[in-house]
């Protein structure tokens, strides 16, 4: 009697996982997606881990449960996964402001974005 099952939003060879309300903006995040697009998740996890960017820490833990996700709920080869799309999103932008000369104010914005990622399952061509 209750609700039917919703379909799968990703192919069956593919996994993915959404981060929300990350404290950057979207075009820096973008630049750390970049950094991942189209790699294989191990080579991907390690350009994280060595990014100097601040937000890359928060990506890596996107991707890792993109890739736990995959192992855990899609039944995929982590060994064989790559990430096939990564993309972000505006959210929210928290409006601040400071007192500026002649009675003005100056405004402050501050955003947040957010990131998906989906990894797929790739043949083994070795």
């Amino acid at each position: 009697m209750g609700k039917e099952k919703n379909p799968r939003r990703v192919a069956e060879n593919e996994a993915m996982a959404v981060a929300r309300m990350l404290r950057t903006s979207d075009q820096k995040l973008n630049l750390v997606a970049g950094l991942i697009r189209g790699k294989k998740v191990d080579k991907a996890l390690a350009d994280l881990t060595f990014s100097k960017r601040r937000i890359a820490g928060e990506v890596k833990k996107v991707l890792q449960s993109a890739i736990a996700n995959a192992e855990n709920n899609h039944n995929l080869d982590v060994d064989s996964l790559v990430v096939a799309e990564a993309w972000v999103g505006k959210n929210l932008v928290m409006k601040r402001g400071r007192p500026r000369a002649r009675g003005r104010f100056g405004k402050i914005m501050k955003p947040f974005s957010e990131i998906t990622i989906k990894v797929r399952q790739v043949g083994e061509t070795a």
